[in-house]
């Protein structure tokens, strides 16, 4: 069977059209997201006026209910001893009850309005966060594959003739950006993201504190604004180390273990994390040592996250023939025969060791912790 080849400079036109398209594309939906993030601003704004109106409003009818009463009251005394009161003195208590009736009757009714006002910004504002996460995500998918169509498989139409191979390549290429890319994207939402959303709420307060308390409140408020910036600075700095840990490269996966688990754990002082070498220190391919040290790190990333653990154990052994790595804490763990979707983190641990052609098993019950086990074949 003869093999189909393509034409190169064909190739680079098609591609260059659909780097236009998907560039377009994803101009497209980032207006929408930004018109939508300005639509939440403005009506989360109105909702809070709407909110500190519906208050009002209820206080006003409250008030409004009583002297109603009071008026009603008085209406019925009157009406009681007719002969006993001058025409004037009738009139003016019917007047009287029936303004308050009617005035108490639109503040009901202008409640009611507010009321359903405040649910509609409610709904509103929850259909904007979908559709503001929708097109976040739909962006971080066409920026992969943009990537993908930008990078050297332009060139690659001479390596890559036969169709089915190109296809292979290009898929697992848009495989592991996605993963690194929504793992590097929780890692940002839930350390920084939150901490730097905490500190713009703090900011805030610090100017009501020093108008209505006093300034050594504001300043004590400074300073504990000033330990959330550093400990999101800690968080970024974190996050670039474990992009790629440049002692990987320089010396190896036992020392960079070592003093990754030992950072990590004076960063989290109420856990202690113990390391074991059982075998050869010696280097390995770097494919091995960049994914052994990603197994440990999301392993521990989990201990510490989600099971809440204060004793990690990480045990690792190089031999001629194999690679076994344990990791083992004593968090909360989970029952594992409970099917429910299966979480990224323990997703791509998978993957990973699956690369390698080696196994991953995971034992954990609820209340006795987790105990993970890989292994991997020396080829």
């Amino acid at each position: 069977m003869k093999t189909i080849k393509f034409d190169t400079k064909t190739l680079d036109q098609i591609l260059e059209k659909m780097i236009d398209t998907v560039v377009s594309s994803k101009n497209e939906i980032f207006r929408i997201g930004e018109q939508c993030r300005k639509d939440y601003e403005t009506l989360s704004d109105e909702l809070k006026e709407v909110k500190q109106m519906v208050l009002q409003t209820i206080a006003e009818g409250d008030k409004l209910e009583a002297q109603a009463r009071l008026a009603r009251k008085r209406l019925s005394e009157v009406s009681m001893h007719f002969k006993d009161y001058t025409e004037a003195e009738v009139r003016d208590a019917y007047e009287k009850a029936h303004n308050l009736q009617m005035d108490l009757s639109m503040n009901r009714q202008l409640e009611k309005q507010l009321r359903q006002r405040r649910d509609e910004i409610e709904r509103r504002l929850v259909g904007l966060t979908e559709t503001i996460e929708r097109a976040d995500h739909l962006i971080s998918q066409i920026t992969i594959v943009l990537n993908y169509l930008m990078s050297d498989l332009k060139q690659m139409g001479e390596v890559l003739e036969n169709a089915k191979q190109k296809q292979d390549f290009g898929l697992k290429i848009i495989e592991a950006q996605e993963e690194e890319r929504k793992r590097l994207s929780r890692e940002i939402h839930d350390g920084p993201a939150q901490m730097l959303a905490n500190v713009m709420m703090r900011s805030d307060l610090i100017e009501r504190i020093y108008k209505e308390r006093s300034a050594q409140e504001a300043i004590d408020e400074i300073r504990n604004l000033k330990r959330m910036v550093r400990s999101a600075l800690y968080e970024v700095r974190r996050i670039i180390y474990d992009l790629r840990p440049m002692a990987l490269d320089d010396l190896g996966l036992v020392p960079t273990l070592r003093k990754y688990l030992q950072t990590i754990e004076e960063y989290h002082n109420k856990t202690k994390i113990h390391f074991t070498n059982l075998g050869e220190d010696k280097r390995l391919p770097a494919k091995y040592e960049v994914a052994l040290f990603r197994l440990v790190q999301e392993s521990v990333q989990n201990a510490l996250k989600h099971a809440d653990a204060s004793d990690i154990e990480v045990k690792l052994e190089i031999s001629k023939a194999h690679i076994n790595v344990v990791i083992k804490d004593n968090g909360k763990g989970f029952d594992t025969n409970e099917k429910k979707p299966e979480s990224f983190g323990i997703l791509g641990m998978k993957e990973r060791v699956e690369l390698l052609e080696g196994d991953i098993s995971i034992h954990s019950k609820i209340g006795a912790g987790t105990v993970i086990i890989i292994q991997v074949p020396m080829k």
